[in-house]
C-alpha cells in the first residue's frame, strides 16, 4: 500500500530545513526494513524557490510503519513541522511502467 508524507515548515524555519537537509536526504535514502521511498521532494512558496515542506511517497504493509518511519526523520527530530500529515494513497495515473 502507498501512503502520502506532507510534512509542513514551522514558520521561520528555513535555516533549520537547510542545516538539517543533508541528513534528512541520507536517511529517507537509506535502507528501510518496512518502508520503501517512491519519490520525494520539497514543498515550494509561490516564488517555486523557498522550501516550506516536505512531500513523500512510501509504499508499505502499514501505517504503523509509515508512522515510525516519519518519528525518525531528521525533520521531525529536529522539529522543523509545524504539523504532519500521513494518509494511504490511491496511485492511479502516473505510475512507472503503466501507461
Amino acid at each position: 500500500m502507498h501512503f502520502v508524507i506532507v510534512g509542513r515548515d514551522r514558520p521561520g524555519a528555513e535555516d533549520l530545513r537547510l542545516k538539517t537537509r543533508p541528513s534528512h536526504r541520507d536517511y529517507i535514502h537509506g535502507p528501510h526494513e518496512n518502508v520503501v521511498l517512491v519519490l520525494a521532494g520539497p514543498l515550494l512558496a509561490p516564488d517555486g524557490h523557498t522550501m516550506t515542506g516536505s512531500l513523500l511517497v512510501v509504499e508499505a504493509e502499514n501505517r504503523e510503519a509509515v508512522e515510525q518511519f516519519s518519528r525518525r526523520d531528521p525533520y521531525r527530530k529536529v522539529g522543523l513541522f509545524a504539523d504532519v500529515q500521513i494518509d494511504a494513497w490511491n496511485w492511479v495515473t502516473g505510475k512507472p511502467g503503466q501507461k
